[in-house]
């Protein structure tokens, strides 16, 4: 391997990182890294600054991985991560998992994504033989109405719900019958949700979010065919332990609609601002410890000291320049960075209004 640990000293842009899923969308990622195609296609999902694989049959061996583009070549985040994690993602982290213990996402949904859960962390350790479940959050960035509809995410059992009901919804393929279970929420642009291990969910049509979330792609899924109608095959349905298995996967606590907005729903809270910038945080250590997200919208100049671990810095408008180590890198919309743990503090000067979303790992 060439001398990869000098790239820690850098903030390092990825290359585009689109990923296959069972359903279609994708055009609102196209307008937010500017391109002209804004088409909705198989490849919804950009994956940020990424060290896990996606999964699914056929599938390209390595699709999911992140790219950077240095002056020695093109290499995976994982590479440059492997060649010194301490210096990469800090010392404290490099020792308890090796790996960024994240993985950050933008999602774009046409269709209803299929009614899923995804693992916690005992179901996970146990059954899965993984230290990650997929506690994950969702911050809606935009949103558009398809065919009339306003978009909406499902989440949390209702008040009737039981393991009896749902199990027999899911082997009649009662789809109308499961999503009757869980709580319709109608979203907007600026609302952030957890989404915790166990819980029962579904993505809408229309919604644009970025998707914070434990590094893995467990996803046990109830429906064996996508709305859009997608066979779906036995491992993505269950991940290969088993139908039984997979419905003990599911938290089978309900709520009433208020109780799940307030267990879930989150607020956003300003931590520092002036003139120049405002700094706010959505999930944080009162959330969970899987993960952090803040906020920063910048009309001027922000510095950004580091603690000691690594950040994503992901563009989501504007454009401006980051002074670091003394030289000066350019950002624009669309851009995401990955700042190392080695970097003890960037500047932030905006040309134009920037909204930049800071991504945390594991604190």
């Amino acid at each position: 391997m060439k001398n990869l640990q000098k790239y820690a000293h850098i903030p390092l842009k990825q290359s585009l990182n689109r990923v296959w899923r069972t359903y279609e969308g994708g055009a609102l990622i196209d307008r937010w890294k500017k391109q002209s195609s804004e088409v909705d296609g198989q490849k919804p999902e950009q994956w940020i600054m990424s060290t896990v694989t996606a999964r699914g049959n056929g599938r390209p061996e390595n699709e999911g991985l992140s790219l950077i583009e240095t002056t020695d070549g093109i290499f995976s985040l994982k590479n440059l991560i492997n060649s010194n994690p301490e210096l990469y993602l800090g010392e404290e982290l490099a020792k308890k998992y090796g790996t960024t213990g994240v993985l950050i996402k933008m999602l774009d949904s046409k269709e209803r994504l299929t009614i899923q859960v995804h693992p916690d962390k005992e179901y996970a350790k146990t059954i899965l033989n993984s230290e990650f479940g997929k506690t994950e959050s969702w911050y809606v960035l935009n949103t558009r109405e398809i065919n009339g509809e306003k978009p909406v995410i499902y989440m949390g059992f209702k008040k009737h719900v039981t393991k009896e009901i749902w199990r027999s919804h899911f082997e009649n393929q009662n789809i109308e019958g499961m999503l009757n279970c869980l709580h319709k929420i109608e979203v907007k642009p600026g609302d952030a949700f957890m989404i915790y291990g166990g819980v029962p969910h579904a993505i809408g049509a229309g919604c644009f979010l970025m998707e914070v979330q434990e590094p893995t792609d467990y996803t046990m899924r109830v429906e064996k065919t996508t709305p859009a109608g997608l066979k779906i095959g036995p491992e993505l349905i269950h991940q290969g332990v088993g139908e039984q298995k997979m419905l003990e996967c599911f938290h089978y606590d309900n709520y009433t609609i208020d109780e799940a907005l307030e267990k879930w729903k989150i607020n956003p809270e300003v931590i520092e601002s002036s003139n120049q910038f405002t700094l706010r945080t959505l999930f944080n250590k009162k959330h969970t410890n899987c993960f952090g997200l803040n906020e920063l919208l910048l009309d001027g100049e922000h510095t950004i000291k580091g603690n000691s671990c690594f950040y994503v810095a992901v563009i989501y408008s504007g454009d401006g320049i980051i002074t670091c180590n003394g030289n000066k890198y350019e950002y624009t919309q669309g851009d995401e960075i990955f700042i190392s743990a080695a970097i003890s503090e960037i500047t932030i000067s905006s040309i134009s209004s920037s909204k930049i979303l800071l991504c945390y790992p594991p604190n």
